[in-house]
């Protein structure tokens, strides 16, 4: 039974847990905000911002950018021939979903699929460029907490939540290196271990009224082969652009620690990252999209007990965000219109057409 062939009564269920999902969000987003908004002093947080130059301003403002270009950077890496432009094009609109609708990360691995399929992209292709991207993702985001502490703990001081947050981040680390090096290892390990997801999901999609899958002992062998070629040619400008991307993104935050007044006596560059490693750590599951009002409240608490002043940790916190969540929902939203408006029709260099794309340039 495919989703188009679902019985209503599956169909109604998953739009009524779409909602539910999406109020819980909005109620969990208003709470914090409303929270942390009756701590600080709103005047003192908004004298902080204004307070800033115009050389601070555009400073982080190319900060930004840069930043923004390098998810582009990072699929680049794991798409032979997606150009700079598409890549920009589809990291921003999916970004954009993802920081606003609820379950939006699912979504844009969705349109992820329908972009590189509309540039000549295989469904295969993309699965293991999505599947890659995420495992280095994953790896650098459980290892930023292990490397925060190593530095804390060279300058001399490291608190218990610290380590608990490098311990969590060690074992999933370790973990999820173990994972995808069995399934790299041989063809049996890698169909053993599609069979044992198949029969995981199976089991949640039979909780919720819906069919069991099929066939992923075959996607997780195919997964293997595709990842074995890619990760061999072109690991390091994978690692390499996967760990640009998280560090700019520290870096925007340290910039607008210090722009609004805190300073490295009162929280040190190696404590910014130990928050900024612990707050992505905490965010890892998207309860909120795009972790809003969780990122805010974990950067703020962190930031004030490692001595920051909160009314300049709240506004630094106010302008990160506002560079790294909002900013990019509003490229999103006219790099999607530019893409469903666009006539391109000629697969990017390098793509493997899939069934139906244009046949002008095959891989």
């Amino acid at each position: 039974m495919t989703v188009d062939q679902e019985p209503p009564a599956a169909n109604r269920r998953s739009r009524t847990r779409l909602v539910l999902q999406g109020l819980l969000s909005l109620v969990l987003m208003v709470a914090i905000f409303y929270y942390l908004f009756t701590k600080i002093d709103l005047a003192q947080v908004w004298a902080a911002i204004t307070a800033m130059t115009w050389t601070e301003l555009a400073i982080l403002g190319l900060l930004a950018v840069w930043n923004l270009c390098t998810y582009a950077f990072v699929w680049m890496a794991v798409t032979p021939g997606l150009g700079f432009w598409r890549a920009m094009v589809m990291t921003q609109a999916t970004t954009a979903v993802a920081n606003t609708v609820p379950g939006g990360s699912a979504i844009g691995i969705g349109m992820t699929y329908s972009m590189l399929g509309s540039w000549g992209y295989s469904r295969s292709r993309t699965t293991t460029a999505v599947l890659v991207s995420g495992v280095w993702n994953s790896f650098i985001k459980l290892a930023m907490p292990v490397l925060a502490l190593a530095l804390v703990l060279l300058q001399g001081g490291a608190g218990g939540g610290r380590v608990l947050a490098a311990l969590v981040g060690i074992a999933g680390l370790v973990t999820a290196i173990v994972i995808f090096a069995l399934m790299l290892r041989s063809e049996d390990q890698a169909r053993r271990f599609g069979l044992l997801a198949g029969r995981v999901a199976s089991r949640g999609l039979r909780l919720m009224g819906r069919a069991p899958v099929t066939g992923w002992e075959l996607a997780t062998v195919k997964f293997r082969s595709r990842t074995i070629d890619l990760v061999a040619h072109r690991w390091v400008s994978i690692t390499v652009w996967s760990l640009v991307s998280h560090l700019s993104l520290y870096v925007v935050l340290l910039v607008c620690l210090r722009d609004v007044g805190v300073s490295d006596a009162e929280v040190g560059w190696a404590e910014v990252l130990a928050v900024f490693a612990f707050a992505r750590l905490v965010t890892a599951i998207p309860i909120t999209p795009g972790g809003a009002g969780l990122v805010e409240a974990a950067l703020i608490a962190g930031l004030v007990g490692a001595g920051g002043d909160k009314s300049q940790v709240a506004a630094a916190v106010l302008i990160y965000r506002a560079l790294t969540w909002a900013l990019p929902i509003l490229i999103g939203i006219g790099c999607y219109g530019w893409w469903r408006r666009q006539a391109w029709t000629t697969p990017a260099h390098g793509a493997q057409p899939a069934a139906g794309a244009p046949q002008e340039r095959q891989a």
